[in-house]
């Protein structure tokens, strides 16, 4: 398969970066530390359970959830080539 000037296996190479980055953001973007009884954003008390299941935690859910919306509306970009560069 003729490729242009991309080397053999460039494709694959380019998928595991993408693959890659996204692993690490989203280990960056996991909790650390203690978690809060209270919500840094509402002060609602944040349940023991949830606490306890996500060590770090610092949002109620409801402020969680907004927060994740608010995240998942800021579509990304292929920073690695055009959109027609991408695999179909």
């Amino acid at each position: 398969m003729a490729t242009g000037w991309a080397g053999d296996g460039a494709v694959q190479d380019q998928i595991d970066a993408t693959v890659k980055d996204a692993i690490k953001k989203a280990r960056e973007q996991l909790p650390k530390g203690p978690s809060l009884t209270h919500c840094e954003e509402c002060d609602a008390e944040i349940p023991e359970g949830r606490r306890k299941a996500l060590p770090g935690v610092r949002l109620c859910v409801p402020c969680q959830e907004a927060h994740d919306a608010e995240e998942s509306n800021s579509a990304g970009y292929n920073r690695r080539g055009s959109k027609d560069s991408q695999l179909r």
